[in-house]
């Protein structure tokens, strides 16, 4: 696993790094722009990506649920990987088939036997610091994990997360076309790097 001194086990729990519980998955979402030019909430030099990742876990250890762990100082760990314009990504393409049968508000469909340690870049060298959700309500719970090696996805593919609806079957088409919160400064935060 290169580097990085943290990683998966079997039941998709993370550990390690500088977790000192461990954290189980609890869902995954993407952040993207209305153009390729942008759409990621981390920067590296100010430069921005396409898209983002977010793997969500949870402190299992201490906390007997998601909802309970979303609001305390060490509730939630979220791997961030920033997503650029490149070669179409076979394993995001299994996620955005998917997507077709949930296109509208309110839809569920199964989503089974997918691993989404198969969307992770294969250096797990990352950038770590402590802040918070980046949708309302903003707690401070989050333990960031932004990986330094980007993934790649298709314009195609890019283009395909904007097509998803806003709006309930039957009503007006109302596509998401943007759905990520502008870069934050840093406001005294440290950010570490394990490499």
């Amino acid at each position: 696993m290169a580097s990085a001194d943290w990683g998966y086990d079997a039941k998709n729990v993370l550990k390690g790094g500088p977790l000192s519980d461990t954290y189980r998955l609890v869902q995954f979402h993407f952040h993207w722009g209305n153009s390729n030019d942008h759409g990621s909430e981390h920067t590296v030099d100010g430069v921005k990506y396409s898209g983002e990742l977010h793997i969500v876990h949870w402190n299992s250890a201490k906390y007997s649920s998601a909802a309970e762990a979303i609001s305390k100082a060490d509730g939630l760990a979220i791997l961030g990987v920033l997503v650029k314009v490149g070669p179409t990504n076979p394993n995001l393409q299994k996620v955005l088939d998917a997507l077709n049968s949930v296109k509208t508000k309110g839809k569920r469909a199964p989503f089974t036997n997918f691993d989404p340690s198969c969307l992770l870049p294969s250096s797990r060298d990352y950038w770590t610091y402590f802040g918070s959700l980046t949708h309302p309500p903003l707690h401070e719970s989050v333990t960031w994990f932004i990986l330094k090696e980007s993934i790649t996805a298709s314009p195609e593919q890019l283009a395909q997360l904007r097509s998803v609806l806003s709006n309930a079957e039957g009503e007006a088409d109302v596509p998401i076309l943007s759905n990520h919160r502008p870069t934050q400064p840093l406001k005294g935060r440290t950010v570490t790097a394990s490499f």
